[in-house]
């Protein structure tokens, strides 16, 4: 069933926290560089010390793409160490025309294995379709993002109604599978309520907490009540709680705090 991991996840830790593994090499702990693989030991601490807080971990891709091939090593080990009963988004933000498509969904759901991705809903559904026609995988539209240039698309009026509503109508009527999510910017919170109350039925990716200016507060207001799960990610924020060798302990604090007031 879909986001049926997932579900389970949230309820087995109590915690609605996304804890993203972007680890931009620049400011990994100095000490790291002394392992043969600095980001995939820098993961490796995190994913330790946060495992029974984050019911998720997302992976942005471009943070290993930007490695070469060693970073897709180490994408596909960080995700190795993941433990089994935990969901991992890879955060690649796919679509294309219909058969390159199916190459990308390939490529993280058969190969790197993990459970959703990310998805630009932009070129319409038989760019999605590959993603959404496989069983016991999920896929997070791109909806309303936190960045200043949700404006320029996303939130332009279209016959009275914003842009990103249209496309979640239409998101709405493709998740014949049930395996469709929504990719709300936390820095949107009205747009973010109206969706909640709206599609209740759709699960919920929440980026934009903690450094892009995103408040738990507002974003677990926003959601309350019932529907399907929502998770909240956070990034920057956790990962680089701490440069000393002692880092994963303060990353700790920070996951467990995040958690606390998502659950108010």
């Amino acid at each position: 069933m879909s986001f049926s991991k997932l579900a389970a996840s949230i309820e087995k830790r109590n915690s609605n926290l996304c804890v993203g593994l972007d680890p931009a090499v620049e400011k990994l702990p100095e000490f790291l560089s002394e392992y043969d693989d600095p980001v995939l030991e820098f993961n490796t601490r995190i994913i330790e010390a946060t495992q029974d807080v984050a019911c998720t971990y997302k992976l942005n891709t471009a943070f290993y793409e930007a490695l070469g091939e060693k970073g897709w090593l180490t994408f596909g080990e960080t995700v190795a160490r993941i433990p089994d009963d935990i969901y991992v988004i890879a955060d690649c933000k796919r679509s294309d025309v219909g058969n390159s498509a199916k190459q990308y969904a390939q490529t993280f759901f058969d190969f790197f294995e993990v459970d959703a991705v990310t998805v630009n809903p932009y070129m319409g559904y038989d760019s999605l379709e590959p993603f959404l026609s496989y069983k016991g995988k999920d896929a997070f539209a791109l909806t309303v993002t936190s960045n200043k240039g949700a404006e320029d698309f996303q939130l332009v009026e279209v016959n009275g109604r914003k842009f990103y509503e249209i496309v979640l109508e239409k998101l709405a009527s493709w998740n014949t599978n049930g395996n469709i999510g929504a990719v709300v910017g936390a820095t949107q919170g009205d747009h973010l309520a109206r969706i909640r109350k709206s599609y209740p039925q759709l699960p919920l990716l929440v980026p934009g907490v903690g450094a892009q200016g995103g408040s738990v507060e507002a974003v677990a207001e926003a959601v309350a009540g019932e529907g399907a799960p929502v998770i909240v990610n956070v990034s920057r924020d956790i990962i680089f709680a701490g440069f000393d060798e002692d880092f994963a302990v303060k990353v700790r604090e920070k996951a467990f705090y995040y958690s606390a007031l998502l659950r108010g």
